[in-house]
């Protein structure tokens, strides 16, 4: 009997099957390693690439980011009964998921048919705007460029610069005598606003700090300039184009900077704004380097000003109607675009800049904000927009071609009045935050 069982033992077979088992987890173990060496590697590139470029496109492009909490909310809503739901429409409407659904499986957006041509063509996505926060004014077109007119890149005069500028109440009047050795005029603080001319028809819910403002406003806190101060309204034109172009400061975007610099020092921040017209000031002006020019001009302005800090660059996108106005409570506003700059290593602090201000006019003015972009370098500006000087810094984009002045005059306060909360919430933070001083007193 135990030669029987022994005879069942087939030491051949035996050692095959080991030697079957041992190659199999030879290859499994070569497999497992080959993969862990791989992944390593993987996600040591990833740092590598994290540390070699803070750029926001790599970090804040991917799907996740185009979507709203909303979304997200929904999503979660699904699965806790009692979650409470905000006013917003649904995220979930068959456009939206089919869309979604279609631009997750093929990297394509279906609203955008560039976006198809952009995978096959090198290069033609590089420059395009990404969404980092979405505004729920609407995120179906990104802000499109200005380019100049025919006068602008010529360095012409335009319509007449000497037009009074009636957001400021003074005439701008470019010394097109200056020296040629002098590329960019010196910023000119506005004058103090009439307060009995206080306009406010639009407020974002902080109306302190206003009494005695004048005492504080000679103290210098904000920058609103224009790098491409010829950006120019067709209502204010009394014209119809596709790209409207004027140096006069009452038909362009300065009356906007006007509005904004009046609010804000009716709000107790004293603000300078730069009307530089850089066409007419700047010998050999070269439209492409619009951000050097206004780098000249903002640096100059905080060299006399130590205790400026936020820099507000206020441009006009290019846009028709429809796309740039938004409908509150039975009133019409030019809409707004918040621009970040992609070559700036510390984006991130002025996406939170901007974000502050933007959160603003989501929680009072639903609508008016069209999001957070990102843009890299491309023609007329040096891909982070200046926005390195400070980290208190954005472009915004107000109204497009055919917004009305009393379109963007309500929405001028309204922006005003957000950046004025933002920054009296810091510093009152920082203040707040400062060791108290010793009296030096004894008990």
């Amino acid at each position: 009997m135990n030669r029987k069982w022994f005879q069942l033992w087939n030491i051949g077979r035996l050692r095959g099957k080991l030697l079957d088992v041992l190659s199999l987890g030879k290859t499994m173990l070569l497999l497992a390693g080959g993969s862990l060496v791989f992944f390593m590697l993987l996600g040591a590139g990833g740092l590598a690439g994290t540390k070699l470029s803070s750029s926001p496109v790599p970090s804040m492009k991917g799907l996740a980011a185009s979507l709203s909490s909303g979304f997200f909310m929904e999503l979660l809503g699904m699965e806790v009964p009692h979650l409470p739901k905000g006013e917003e429409p649904s995220a979930f409407s068959a456009p939206k998921v089919t869309s979604f659904v279609f631009r997750m499986l093929t990297s394509v957006d279906p609203g955008n048919p560039k976006s198809l041509l952009s995978r096959e063509v090198p290069g033609l996505a590089a420059d395009d705007p990404f969404l980092l926060r979405e505004g729920s004014g609407g995120t179906a077109g990104a802000p499109a460029d200005y380019h100049p007119g025919t006068d602008e890149l010529a360095g012409g005069d335009g319509d007449d610069p000497g037009t009074a500028d009636p957001g400021s109440g003074a005439a701008a009047n470019p010394d097109t005598d200056k020296p040629a050795d002098d590329p960019a005029v010196q910023p000119q603080p506005t004058t103090a606003p009439d307060k009995s001319n206080s306009a406010g028809q639009g407020n974002s819910g902080g109306a302190g700090r206003e009494e005695g403002a004048a005492e504080d406003t000679s103290i210098k806190r904000v920058l609103v300039y224009h790098s491409h101060p010829r950006e120019a309204y067709n209502p204010l034109l009394g014209a119809e184009s596709d790209n409207p172009s004027s140096a006069s400061p009452s038909k362009n975007v300065l009356l906007v900077g006007s509005y904004i610099t009046d609010r804000l020092e009716q709000r107790g921040i004293g603000t300078v704004h730069a009307k530089d017209d850089y066409a007419t000031e700047v010998p050999d002006y070269n439209w492409n380097f619009s951000y050097k020019y206004s780098r000249i001009t903002i640096k100059a302005a905080m060299a006399a000003n130590q205790e400026m800090t936020e820099l507000i660059d206020i441009h006009r996108d290019s846009q028709r109607h429809g796309k740039t106005t938004a409908v509150i409570d039975g009133k019409s506003y030019a809409q707004v675009y918040f621009i970040l700059g992609h070559a700036n290593k510390d984006w991130k602090q002025n996406e939170a800049f901007a974000n502050s201000i933007h959160q603003l006019l989501e929680k009072n003015y639903p609508g008016l904000s069209r999001g957070i972009w990102g843009k890299s370098s491309g023609n007329g500006n040096n891909g982070e927009y200046n926005q390195s000087l400070s980290p208190n810094s954005v472009l915004i984009e107000v109204g497009g071609i055919d917004n009305s002045a009393e379109e963007l005059k309500r929405t001028a306060d309204v922006l005003a009045d957000a950046i004025a909360d933002v920054y009296w919430d810091s510093h009152d933070a920082e203040k707040a935050a400062a060791p108290e001083k010793s009296t030096g007193s004894e008990n």
